[in-house]
């Protein structure tokens, strides 16, 4: 049986098990109506463009990444026993030193 399938028919059924008496009363209250304005400081301006440029700019080298699957496609990528152990002793002691 699927989560969504037991909380539908617990709502279809009646069987939730929640207090409902909140939800029973009618709602008397009237919406309040928006009014008024909103300004954006100049920090939050800012950080929008921020956000706009990173989401425009490649966050890797395509290039690079297309020759490294070409490598790999035609056997001729070597990898570095040495520079992968050398990653994995550099990443363990970065992440003791953090949880000290």
């Amino acid at each position: 049986m699927k989560i969504n399938d037991s909380v539908q028919k617990s709502l279809v059924l009646g069987t939730d098990k929640s207090d409902n008496k909140a939800a029973k009363k009618p709602d008397t209250a009237t919406p309040a109506k928006a009014s008024g304005t909103v300004t954006l400081s100049p920090m939050s301006t800012k950080l929008q463009s921020l956000e706009a440029k990173v989401a425009a700019d490649n966050v890797y080298d395509a290039e690079k990444v297309e020759s490294i699957k070409l490598a790999i496609k035609n056997g001729q990528f070597n990898v570095s026993a040495e520079k992968v152990a050398d990653g994995l002793i550099n990443s363990v002691k970065d992440f003791l030193q953090a949880n000290r």
